[in-house]
């Protein structure tokens, strides 16, 4: 179960709750069957709740949002971009440890 403090996006409002977001955001893609993306879907939760007010992070279905993740170029999942001001600042791809996510973070604080 996603945490509360994870936002879920789709292609319809990825614009508005991404790109648009005054706070840096980092978005997940992931799908139901992938089992990397269960694996790291715990740390994706924590580092929410860690990082609340600071730092928005989101998951996006690429089952159901096709179109977002062909925008961006997204081959493997999971991979997360990190993105400021309407703009990717980095990415990772695969089940990363906690700390290299940190490390990623730390990059807009």
């Amino acid at each position: 179960m996603a945490s509360e403090n994870v936002l879920q996006v789709s292609d319809g409002n990825f614009d508005s709750e991404v790109l648009q977001s005054s706070q840096p955001v980092l978005v997940d893609f992931w799908a139901s069957w992938c089992g990397p993306c269960k694996a790291i879907a715990p740390v994706i939760d924590a580092l929410a709740e860690q990082y609340a007010g600071q730092v928005r992070i989101a998951k996006l279905n690429v089952d159901e949002n096709p179109a977002t993740p062909g925008k961006y170029g997204v081959r493997g999942i999971p991979t997360l971009i990190l993105f400021k001001d309407g703009q990717i600042v980095d990415q990772l791809v695969g089940a990363v440890p906690r700390q290299q996510l940190e490390n990623l973070l730390q990059k807009v604080l």
